[in-house]
């Protein structure tokens, strides 16, 4: 008796999916539209720098597409050629972020937004979709992937997954690798290597840094100014962020004083 109400519930979460409407940002708009992360926040540095940093992807084919209110959601894809993160993906259409929050979770509209970038990609004739996931935090899980047909085709420490649907008998993409190589190759103490294409960044590093300030560490900061830059000295495939300590990655994602001031002591 219960299989035909829960799929009469999936059914009315597809259809709600279908109708989302979804809102386009480009560099025309992005000033009066925002991006999504930190919409309470415009003022501060990490809104400033991201705002800057889209700028300068519209121009290399970045998409940006939210979900109209009074939904919560947003998917942030570009041609692998420029994509931030830490792959090789030439060809294919490369998404950084794809997030649904709050409300909004749980009805379908994750996979609206990924299947928007998949169509955008067919009608551009790439050679198929592709993206960075973890099983941790600060990025999408592969299981909402695999549901649509992306298959991993490469993997990572800690918990990195790529993930990639190609529309033919292309080469996959692959993650750049050599991490423990680059780790070591950053200053000693702990090294921040940091980014503008995520907003939280700006406060990511500041507590890392204030942190290894209390301890008396010695402490650094690596600034990420190009793709280039970061294929040759990111040590993960998230790319855009990182923590080494002693030429060892501790992290990839956002930690509080509390859970580094153990480690750095």
């Amino acid at each position: 008796m219960t299989k035909p109400k829960k799929q009469g519930v999936q059914g009315d979460r597809a259809r709600e999916a279908r109708k989302a409407e979804l809102v386009e940002v480009t560099g025309a708009n992005v000033d009066a539209r925002g991006f999504f992360c930190y919409m309470s926040k415009k003022k501060a540095e990490g809104y400033q720098r991201k705002r800057q940093w889209l700028k300068d992807r519209f121009f290399e084919g970045m998409r940006l597409k939210l979900l109209a209110a009074p939904e919560r959601g947003f998917i942030e894809y570009i041609p692998g050629e420029s994509a931030w993160r830490a792959v090789h993906a030439d060809g294919y259409m490369f998404v950084h972020c794809l997030w649904v929050v709050g409300k909004s979770k749980g009805k379908g509209f994750g996979t609206a937004l990924l299947d928007e970038c998949v169509s955008d990609a067919r009608r551009s004739r790439m050679k198929g979709v592709a993206m960075v996931t973890s099983e941790r935090v600060w990025l999408a899980g592969k299981r909402i992937l695999a549901s649509r047909g992306f298959e991993c085709v490469d993997q990572a420490p800690p918990a990195f997954s790529l993930m990639a649907l190609k529309f033919g008998k292309y080469p996959s993409p692959s993650l750049a690798g050599d991490w423990e190589h680059k780790a070591r190759a950053l200053p000693k103490g702990l090294c921040v290597v940091r980014s503008d294409q995520c907003p939280y960044v700006v406060d990511a590093a500041a507590t890392a840094l204030r942190s290894a300030e209390k301890a008396g560490r010695e402490h650094h900061t690596v600034e990420l100014r190009s793709r280039d830059d970061l294929l040759r000295l990111s040590p993960s495939p998230y790319g855009v962020f990182g923590i080494t300590l002693d030429g060892a990655l501790l992290s990839y994602h956002y930690l509080l004083e509390k859970d580094l001031l153990p480690v750095l002591r």
